[in-house]
């Protein structure tokens, strides 16, 4: 018979086994060794059977044998003794609590679309997503105060299969909340929390708030799967990146406007901290800052309803009925944005008159509408951008590597007209990835752990010959993997056990092994390795040098080009001639990838640069002492330096996409042949020692700048604490600076038009000047109406190319001589042709610098 439906019920623990429940909830076990060698004791063959999931395994133990367990002392005594040591990573002061500033949040808001935490909660789908994760538990390692916020899907993102033809086939398990490490956050009274959001035509979508702990930081998932909805409202957290524009708007005002909301509710019912900061995670959740706004214009939260103030779900927000600008500025003070995407295209958009159509009065009483929709304005004005109201909602903007960061300043320096790019406000924190999730533990037990505070581990003292027995023992583990997932891949695809006796012998643990997955959008060219089939074959059937290379990776749904390029990596490696030396492997996740970090010898990444925003796969490969063989992109462009891997050159100025391909295509073969192999296989006594070198020097050099614990730290310092500083600063006396402030900025809109530069004038040059020389400039400035104190003045010198283009500039502000003009002597900083200008910026102590509003006047 078949079940009308089904449902999970957790396990009764006997007493001393009472604390298994807590540890199996709190997904700090994903990375927590002894916590996992606790569980998979419990019963060995039942841990792996559920895939190393703890509240799986509590419930697929027998009750007899949890009695068993129950009465014997050892089990009891280790449950209790990692019970303790849960409670003491909650409760002890960590690095944040040690930190000087006194400056620093007591909360931070970190919204996120998609959390990569675990692959038994599967609401991720690459990147994006485990970033998130590592951010959080990196944070929960430091002792930083993070609330993270997202939705749970109830589908995830897709199971992926290969057709007979090798064309990617997608499955959407059905996922029980009940069945994850998951609680359902509740009011005082126990009936569960709900957060309700207005949508159009006078409905209403509600969602449930689950609760994960990711070690010290609670992760908020909204689910809108509930009875209480309509039926198509209640599949808006069907699946991640699903849908249409409909769809995809609906999911974003959830987690902005709804986010914010079960933020309030938590705060209320935990007694959290409520965040003096709100970190955007991507353009997704964006929304969030206009339901900040609502909240300082009205003086209240929403939750329990969508259209009036909150009741019981909500906490109260002190507001005082600040008008649009106002509270503009107070939220503006507070959020930190994070782009991901170096491309225009990856950026989210929407039609104006769809935003129009959800943004109404009910979802966001008293406010304008097209206030609101000016916040997305691009140069299409049909056209809402989520990543431009990202960067107009906040304060502090940043990339995700030293070189998406300058991608970043030239693809939104539009919205900075006038200056040069790299004055654009969008700096950069490169990622990390969190070690104690992503290192093998051979690596760990070798060479101890960096810690929160990211410390270089002495790896000198450790041989040669044991570091290369470490990587041949980490390889040998990924042969086995590599066999089980192939064989059962072709299981899936149709194929018979009899005709399936080769798969026991694909790969070699001696052969030098080549890694690559990730998501398969075109830019990151999947199949450039197979631009020449030959000599791609040639390397792989070396007869003395030969390279075994798997890929994974998933495409979206809806990319058909993508999957195509999946097709033709399947088809190539489903030829029996190769097949042994190359392997594609469906269905990448995190349980994949941790074996194909591990036992890799080298880690291929070849994107088109410059659109790698980061790439964080290498790095969790470094880890183990894998080396990189990449593109100069993302983060592997910083932190190459010619002994930790391989940098494929790149054709840049080649405009023929083809040839592009070609030639970096052919650069790719040769270090593969004239390289990477000589220097793998290249042996005395059995151990490569040049690459051996290569290990070594990777593991004391990456191994701390990788770590997601520093990257943390640096939003922390840079982006955190100052943001706090700020917020505190405009909300202080009944937010008496943001009111200033959006005074000065209504002062600044009325008069800026009409601001000019009226002549310059420059004297003290002598007749062959010198670097260094003094040159006086002068410049007459009519303000408009403006104070003198409203603007600050520059002087700008620099090289000047045949256009007059100023390079190099380094800039001045000039005195203010009380007569309209403006007078600064400023040093010759650089010989050759030299040009100067003066231009005028705004100037007020609560903008986080002069550039911020995007307002210049150039002489000239």
């Amino acid at each position: 018979m078949r079940a009308l439906r089904r449902f999970t019920v957790r396990a009764q623990l006997p007493g001393p086994l009472a604390p298994l429940q807590t540890l199996a909830t709190n997904l700090r076990w994903t990375w927590d060794a002894p916590t996992r060698d606790l569980f998979a004791s419990l019963d060995p063959q039942a841990w792996d059977a559920c895939g190393h999931d703890p509240v799986r395994l509590l419930g697929d133990i027998p009750t007899a044998r949890l009695a068993e367990l129950a009465e014997d002392g050892a089990v009891a005594d280790r449950v209790a003794e990692q019970a303790a040591d849960l409670e003491r990573y909650l409760s002890e002061p960590r690095w944040y609590q040690s930190a000087p500033d006194p400056g620093l949040p007591a909360a931070v808001g970190y919204f996120s679309m998609e959390f990569g935490v675990s692959e038994v909660l599967p609401n991720y789908s690459g990147g994006l997503g485990v970033l998130a994760g590592d951010h959080l538990k990196a944070a929960s390692d430091l002792g930083v105060p993070l609330i993270g916020v997202g939705l749970l899907y109830r589908s995830g993102y897709f199971r992926q299969s290969l057709s007979l033809d090798g064309w990617q086939l997608e499955h959407y398990p059905a996922i029980d909340p009940q069945g994850l490490p998951l609680q359902l956050l509740a009011d005082p009274e126990g009936a569960p929390v709900l957060v309700r959001v207005a949508m159009p035509e006078d409905r209403t979508l509600s969602a449930r708030v689950w609760l994960a702990r990711v070690g010290r930081v609670p992760l908020l998932l909204l689910d809108t799967d509930i009875e209480e909805n309509e039926p198509d409202l209640r599949g808006v957290t069907d699946r991640l990146y699903g849908g249409d524009q409909n769809h995809r708007i609906q999911q974003e005002i959830l987690i902005g406007v709804g986010g914010v909301r079960a933020v309030r509710a938590f705060c209320r019912t935990s007694g959290h901290p409520a965040p003096e900061v709100f970190h955007t995670n991507e353009g997704h959740a964006g929304f969030l800052g206009l339901e900040r706004i609502r909240e300082l214009c009205t003086g209240s939260a929403v939750a329990s309803n969508g259209a009036g103030p909150s009741s019981s779900s909500a906490a109260t927000v002190s507001g005082s009925g600040l008008d649009f600008d106002e509270a503009l500025a107070a939220v503006r003070a507070g959020t930190v944005f994070t782009t991901h995407t170096p491309v225009p295209a990856g950026i989210d958009r929407f039609g104006l008159d769809l935003v129009r159509h959800y943004l109404t009065d009910r979802l966001l009483p008293g406010l304008s509408t097209e206030r609101l929709l000016a916040l997305g304005a691009e140069d299409d004005p049909a056209t809402f951008n989520m990543a431009h109201m990202g960067l107009r909602l906040a304060q502090r903007a940043n990339g995700v590597s030293q070189l998406h960061g300058s991608v970043s300043r030239d693809m939104f320096g539009g919205m900075w007209a006038g200056f040069d790019r790299d004055e654009v406000p969008i700096g950069s924190v490169t990622n990390g990835v969190h070690g104690p999730t992503w290192e093998a533990r051979q690596v760990t037990e070798l060479l101890g752990s960096p810690g929160p505070e990211g410390i270089a581990q002495e790896s000198s003292a450790v041989s040669d010959a044991d570091l290369w027995a470490l990587r041949s023992a980490l390889r040998s583990r990924l042969v086995e993997e590599v066999r089980r997932r192939v064989r059962a891949a072709w299981l899936e695809r149709g194929a018979s056990e009899p005709e399936l006796g080769w798969t026991d012998h694909v790969f070699d643990a001696d052969v030098l092994t080549v890694g690559f997955a990730r998501r398969v959008p075109t830019y990151k060219r999947l199949t450039l390795m197979l631009r020449d089939p030959d000599r791609l074959r040639g390397l792989l059937l070396d007869a003395h040098r030969p390279v075994q290379l798997i890929v994974a990776g998933k495409s979206h749904p809806a990319d058909d080009d993508g999957k195509a390029l999946i097709q033709q990596i399947v088809r190539f490696a489903d030829d029996a001639g190769v097949r042994h030396r190359i392997v594609f492997l469906p269905d990448y996740d995190m349980s994949m990838a941790r074996y194909l970090y591990w036992g890799c010898d080298v880690w291929l990444n070849n994107p088109l640069r410059p659109l790698e925003a980061c790439g964080t796969s290498g790095m969790k490969s470094a880890l183990n002492g894998g080396l990189n063989l990449s593109i100069r992109d993302g983060w592997w462009d910083e932190f190459y330096d010619g002994a930790n891997g391989w940098a494929i050159p790149t054709a840049d100025g080649v405009e023929d996409p083809t040839r592009r391909d070609d030639l970096e295509a052919n650069a790719l073969y040769e270090l593969l042949a004239t390289q990477v192999g000589p220097a793998f296989y290249d042996r005395t006594d059995g151990v490569p020692h040049r690459w051996v070198e290569m290990v070594r020097h990777t593991l004391t050099t990456l191994r701390p700048k990788v770590q997601a614990t520093r990257m943390v730290r640096e939003y922390v310092q840079d982006w955190y604490a100052p943001a706090a500083r700020a917020a505190a600063v405009v909300t202080a006396d009944d937010y008496a600076a943001a009111r200033g402030l959006a005074q000065y900025r209504d002062r600044l809109d009325k008069a800026w038009n009409d601001v000019r530069i009226t002549g310059v004038d420059v004297t003290g040059l002598p007749e062959t000047p010198v670097v260094g020389s003094p040159m006086t400039v002068r410049a007459g400035v009519d303000l408009a109406g403006l104070d003198p104190s409203d603007v600050v003045v520059e002087a700008v010198v620099g090289r000047v190319d045949d256009a007059d283009e100023l390079a190099d500039p380094v800039t001045a502000a000039m005195e203010h001589r009380g007569d309209g003009s403006w007078e600064i002597a400023v040093p010759l900083p650089h010989a050759g042709l030299t040009g100067y200008t003066v231009r005028v910026l705004p100037h007020h102590p609560h903008l986080a610098s002069s550039v911020e509003l995007g307002r210049i006047v150039l002489a000239g």
